[in-house]
């Protein structure tokens, strides 16, 4: 089962429609469980998606490498892909990482338009929790 919250999913799909017709691919970052207000549910250990990295559309060295230098690898544990014109699904152009989630138009919060997928491209439930992380600062 892969978590994450509906506040990130919100999120993803805004950057997605706003960059629509271009394609749009980030970093996506967990938090365990017990860390979160409204997760009561869940095992305390559950990895929760709850961040994501800024894309950095300028990258020269992304976009002719393919790789991503901005982020620390250990730091995002998935990934965020839209496809404007494409399916559901994990393509050979998308980064891959243990996660990817990918969002097509209408971008809607629906099993249609969002999912989540591993490195092989096979489609992994998905639960959207309305929990949110511990309030932090740009100090912390």
């Amino acid at each position: 089962m892969v978590y994450v919250t509906r506040g990130l999913v919100d999120v993803l799909l805004d950057l997605a429609s706003d960059a629509d017709p271009d394609d749009v691919t980030t970093g996506v970052s967990v938090v365990p469980a017990s860390e979160l207000e409204g997760a009561d549910g869940l095992p305390p250990d559950a990895p929760v998606f709850t961040d994501f990295f800024l894309p950095d559309p300028g990258n020269p060295v992304n976009a002719v490498f393919g790789v991503d230098l901005s982020t620390p690898a250990r730091q995002a544990q998935g990934r965020f892909v839209s496809h404007p014109v494409g399916e559901l699904q994990v393509t050979r152009r998308d980064d891959l990482a243990q996660v990817i989630f990918v969002a097509v138009p209408p971008w809607e919060v629906d099993e249609r338009s969002f999912g989540a997928f591993d490195r092989s491209g096979e489609r992994q439930p998905l639960e959207i929790i309305d929990a949110s992380p511990p309030g932090q600062s740009l100090t912390d």
